[in-house]
């Protein structure tokens, strides 16, 4: 010990050093030397993005060692899946990720419809990209407010929730949901576009063209906020390869990797717009990366109004699609029920066949995909396994969410306490995603 100490004994306390005099921070730094302190942050606590725990060895405050603990948010999801035909499954995957359930959903079906060798209808692909880039503005906005919050920017946090609820406000109007929407269904999706729905998002693009550049004024030239984010949670492009992370942390730091871009699907070679990408691997780049994809996601909608063009929302395939939804013609409009009462007016098999669809579902050849498609948070794949029933022998979801999470101790490892918590906000997880 130093000879700050005159001496020192042991009670049922542990040892109690007497201080005879000296610099008391030089006291304190010694002391502190011979403890280690451990913290669980969460599961419940505002700075985890849900039923997170963190387990924080802390020397002073400087973090020697971050392990994250989950599952206390764990539904079981895959596995009830089983149990179900595989249109039903759409109400399950849309309920994992619950920031961005249009891409649950979107990847799920692009997996069913490839072990059925089928082709969506060309307006049902354009609105499923229509509905996943307003619903990628909506996630990044959550993670915009709650970070936000956490990092003491409160109107950062007002503003992020103001401007979602107006993307939420179109998807319900599309697919009568705020969230968990079940909209995208094996074959195309559950119903065409609303009445007034394509003015409606014209209207969103025109509020958000005016409000996100806000975000900037309010707070990427903010000196507090850059000091908070700047060469914090580091992580290079080594260690996002090494631990599998994708999303905006790996674009951050510098490869434009993108699904939309790298391997397209849903017609996205077809859109216009670019892939935002920093090299600065911190906090600052990944909220740079996110508010740029937000701009570049406004852009992509707008195309997507110009391609839409009459047609069919759902396969013309009576073995997948239900006749009540090929019945809607060739505008895809109309209400569905009524076709129902319909056919139960003029075709007894048609009836009959629409009962057995709804109620058994239909058969998908045997075999195994992966799909994988660019979530708000990464790569976001499902691997399909069919026994060529009409029920999914096995369905496991690559979440982005839970792969991020690894970097936890590599981001947070030798910074302050502080600090972590800019680090957990910047990978933006989502434990519906991680626990599933």
């Amino acid at each position: 010990m130093s000879d700050l100490y005159a001496g020192e004994r042991e009670t049922t306390e542990g040892t109690v050093y007497t201080v005879t005099g000296g610099d008391w921070d030089t006291i304190v730094e010694g002391a502190a030397d011979d403890q280690r302190m451990v913290v669980n942050m969460g599961p419940q606590h505002p700075s985890t993005h849900g039923v997170l725990r963190l387990v924080l060895e802390l020397e002073g405050e400087t973090v020697t060692s971050a392990r994250t603990v989950i599952g206390y948010l764990h539904t079981g999801i895959e596995k009830n899946m089983e149990y179900r035909n595989w249109t039903q499954g759409v109400t399950f995957v849309t309920r994992m990720d619950y920031l961005s359930p249009i891409f649950n959903e979107t990847a799920y079906c692009l997996a069913v419809e490839k072990l059925l060798g089928i082709e969506v209808p060309e307006r049902a692909t354009v609105i499923r990209v229509l509905c996943m880039e307003i619903n990628r503005i909506a996630s990044h906005l959550v993670w915009l407010a709650t970070g936000g919050m956490e990092l003491g920017a409160l109107t950062a946090m007002t503003n992020g929730f103001r401007e979602r609820e107006l993307c939420l406000d179109v998807l319900e109007m599309i697919t009568g949901l705020r969230m968990n929407h079940a909209f995208v269904r094996p074959g195309g999706v559950a119903q065409d576009l609303p009445p007034g729905a394509v003015e409606k998002v014209r209207e969103l693009l025109a509020v958000l063209e005016e409000r996100l550049p806000l975000v900037d004024q309010l707070l990427t030239g903010q000196p507090i906020w850059q000091k908070r984010l700047q060469d914090v949670a580091y992580l290079d492009v080594q260690g996002c390869l090494a631990l599998g992370v994708t999303g905006p942390i790996l674009r951050s730091a510098g490869l434009a990797w993108d699904l939309r871009k790298t391997e397209p699907y849903c017609g996205y070679e077809g859109y216009d717009f670019d892939v935002p990408v920093q090299t600065s691997a911190d906090g600052w780049g990944r909220f740079l990366v996110r508010v740029a994809e937000m701009n570049e996601s406004m852009k992509i909608v707008s195309q997507a109004l110009d391609k839409l063009v009459p047609g069919p929302v759902m396969v013309e395939d009576k073995k997948v699609a239900w006749p009540a939804q090929l019945a809607l013609g060739s505008d895809g409009m109309g209400n569905s029920l009524d076709h129902v009462k319909q056919i139960m007016g003029t075709s007894m098999e048609a009836l009959i066949h629409h009962f057995k669809l709804v109620t058994e579902g239909f058969r998908v050849p045997a075999g195994q995909v992966y799909v994988s498609i660019e979530s708000p948070r990464g790569e976001l794949g499902v691997h399909a396994v069919s026994e060529g029933g009409t029920r999914p022998f096995r369905v496991h979801v690559r979440d982005p969410s839970f792969v991020n999470l690894q970097a936890t101790s590599a981001m947070c490892e030798g910074s302050l306490i502080a600090d972590s918590i800019a680090a957990v906000a910047s990978i933006d997880p989502v434990m519906g995603g991680v626990d599933r």
